[in-house]
């Protein structure tokens, strides 16, 4: 029989008291956004984008806009729409708790929403910020999986496994660290195979964005087999409704790609 870990992190990096504090989940948004900025200018200098310091912090602001607007619309409108419908003021709720608050889907379309409307509005070549966003966008992937972890929420299904772990607010019973099956896969693989993939097509194609797309909704698809479904979610065909939603961005992430490379239209305005 083995020993399985049970989980007695906080949630906070600092406490001030009665709930009150600077949350890890909160610092992976910062981290996120910083390694988006930083990236940038480093990628200027591999020559893969020619926005300036002034474009790149405007930038960074529209994305930040949309990750915030789009993951918590994302998670009111396919997690939670019965207390949206009868609250509507729930949605600006952002204080409701990590990512009980927030779904990744929403937040990355949000992203997509944000950076394109920025490139439409300084007339800058949209592929460009798209595909260089393809290859940061899975560094804060990996911090708020982290930080799930850390939350102690979003556990998977129970198992037996050496490395199960215990989380109290599910039970006595071990389970599968999920968090951290997606920290690698959703953070560490696909950020390593979005770069690749960038390096293979130094100039914008979109085709970078739609890999991102069609790869993170498979490996997203896969682990979600190890994760326990939110309450009350209603499985479709055995599916949840993660891996439902990711099958829609996998065929959007292939409509896109077929798109690009039979000469679709660029984004510029």
């Amino acid at each position: 029989m083995f020993g399985f870990y049970t989980h007695d992190l906080s949630p906070f990096l600092i406490q001030f008291g009665n709930g009150w504090g600077i949350r890890y989940y909160g610092m992976a948004y910062v981290l996120g956004f910083l390694a988006w900025f930083y990236g940038l200018r480093w990628f200027r200098k591999l020559g893969w984008s020619q926005l300036n310091e002034q474009q790149i912090s405007e930038l960074l602001f529209y994305t930040v806009v949309g990750v915030l607007i789009g993951g918590r619309l994302g998670y009111c409108l396919l997690y939670d729409w019965a207390e949206t419908v009868r609250d509507p003021i729930s949605i600006i709720a952002f204080w409701n708790g990590g990512i009980r608050g927030m779904a990744s889907h929403g937040g990355i379309v949000g992203a997509l929403l944000g950076f394109l409307l920025w490139a439409r509005k300084n007339r800058v070549d949209g592929w460009a910020v798209a595909d260089n966003a393809a290859v940061f966008a899975p560094v804060g992937i990996f911090l708020g999986r982290i930080a799930n972890f850390i939350n102690g929420e979003l556990w998977g299904r129970a198992s037996d496994v050496s490395w199960a772990v215990i989380f109290p607010d599910a039970g006595s019973v071990a389970r599968h660290p999920s968090q951290l099956y997606e920290a690698g896969g959703e953070g560490l693989l696909l950020g390593w195979l979005m770069f690749w993939w960038r390096s293979r097509s130094p100039k914008p194609s979109g085709q970078v964005l739609a890999a991102f797309f069609v790869v993170y909704a498979m490996i997203r698809f896969g682990i979600e087999f190890f994760r326990e479904p939110d309450a009350g979610d209603p499985l479709v065909w055995g599916l949840s409704r993660g891996q439902l939603f990711s099958v829609g961005l996998g065929i959007v992430g292939a409509g896109v790609w077929l798109w690009r490379s039979r000469g679709g239209k660029g984004l510029r305005s």
